[in-house]
C-alpha cells in the first residue's frame, strides 16, 4: 500500500460547484471564495470536477484553472481530491499529471464516459490513470451515469496497484459499501456517496462522504459527522431526516446543481449557473428556493445551538 496518511481523507468533503462569471467562463475568483467558505466551516477537504463540478462539461484547460484555484486558495490546508475522469484517457492522464504539479493530495475518476466498455478496457483506462503520478486514486464508481458497475474483482486487481487507496461509492447499496470496506480491509477509505444515506453508508464501513449537497449545508453534514463519531446514533438520524427533507424539496427542480447554486447565492457566494444543458431554475420558482434557503439557515442555527 502507498504510504499515505489516511486520516486526511476521513470526513466530510465537499463536492465543490462549478464556478463561472457573468460570460460563462471559469472563475479563478469565485473558485477561491469558495474553497475560503467551507475551510472557514471547517470543512475536511474538497471534490473537484467532479459531477457537481460539471467537469464533464468543461474543457481540459478550464478543469486545470479550477484546480490551480483551489490550490492556491486552500493550500494543504484542506485535502484536495481532483477528479480526472474524461472522455478520453489521454485527457484524463493530462489532468492527472496537471493536478499532481498542482498540489492534489489525491487523484478520482469515472470508469468510462458514453461508450459501453467491457471491464477490460475500463480497467486499462483506470490503470493508465493511476500509472501516469505519484497520487493516492480513489476509484468513482456511479453506475447510473457510466453505466458500469465497479465489480468487486476488479477493485481486487486495482489493490493490486499499491496506489488505489478508496473508492467513492455513489450507488444505493450500503451492502455494496461494506462489501468494498471488506476488499479493501483498514488501509482502505471508503466514501459514501448517496448524500441521502450519509448515516446508513457510515454505519456500513464508510468513513467519509463526499456530496452535492453538502455545498449548501455543510454545516448539517458535520453536525451529522460529530454525531456519528460520538456514537449519538439517535441525534444522527435526526439530522439525516431534517438534510433529506431539504433533498427532497431540492428534487422539485430539474437540475440538483441548479437549485444549489442558487442558494449558494443566497448565502453570499455566486458562482454562476449551471453549463447548459444543466439547467438554472426558473425565475418564477424565486419563492421555493427562499423557502428552501430558509429552511438550510433554519437547521444550521439549530445546530449551533446544539
Amino acid at each position: 500500500m502507498l504510504q499515505v496518511d489516511l486520516e486526511r481523507f476521513k470526513g466530510v468533503f465537499v463536492a465543490l460547484n462549478a464556478c463561472y462569471d457573468n460570460r460563462g467562463e471559469v472563475s479563478a475568483g469565485s473558485v477561491k471564495k469558495l474553497c475560503r467558505f467551507y475551510e472557514e466551516k471547517g470543512i475536511k477537504g474538497l471534490y473537484l470536477c467532479g459531477s457537481t463540478g460539471e467537469g464533464i462539461l468543461q474543457t481540459v484547460e478550464e478543469r486545470k484553472k479550477t484546480v490551480e484555484a483551489a490550490a492556491q486558495a486552500v493550500g494543504s490546508r484542506m485535502t484536495l481530491i481532483t477528479h480526472v475522469g474524461a472522455a478520453s484517457t489521454k485527457d484524463s492522464i493530462e489532468l492527472a499529471v496537471h493536478a499532481e504539479k498542482s498540489g492534489a493530495h489525491a487523484l478520482s475518476a469515472v470508469p468510462c464516459i458514453y461508450y459501453r466498455l467491457p471491464e477490460q478496457s475500463i480497467e486499462r483506462h483506470l490503470r493508465s490513470i493511476i500509472d501516469s503520478t505519484d497520487l493516492p486514486f480513489i476509484v468513482y464508481n456511479i453506475p447510473q451515469l457510466t453505466g458500469y458497475d465497479l465489480s468487486v474483482e476488479l477493485l481486487k486487481r486495482l489493490l493490486g496497484t499499491k496506489k488505489v487507496i478508496g473508492v467513492k461509492n455513489t450507488t444505493l447499496s450500503v451492502f455494496q459499501t461494506q462489501q468494498f470496506k471488506k476488499v479493501g480491509g483498514d488501509d482502505f477509505i471508503v466514501f459514501n456517496g448517496p448524500d441521502e444515506e450519509y448515516l446508513a453508508g457510515r454505519s456500513m464501513g464508510a468513513e467519509a462522504g463526499i456530496g452535492s449537497t453538502y455545498s449548501i449545508m455543510p454545516e448539517l453534514y458535520l453536525k451529522l459527522e460529530d454525531c456519528i463519531v460520538n456514537e449519538k446514533i439517535r441525534e444522527a438520524a435526526a439530522w439525516q431526516v431534517r438534510i433529506n427533507e431539504i433533498i427532497e424539496e431540492m428534487r422539485e427542480f430539474p437540475s440538483m446543481y441548479g437549485i444549489a447554486k442558487e442558494i449558494l447565492k443566497l448565502r453570499g457566494i455566486d458562482t454562476g449557473p449551471p453549463r447548459l444543458p444543466l439547467e438554472a431554475p426558473a425565475k418564477s420558482e424565486s419563492g421555493k428556493i427562499e423557502k428552501i434557503y430558509k429552511r438550510v439557515m433554519e437547521y444550521v442555527e439549530i445546530s449551533y445551538q446544539e
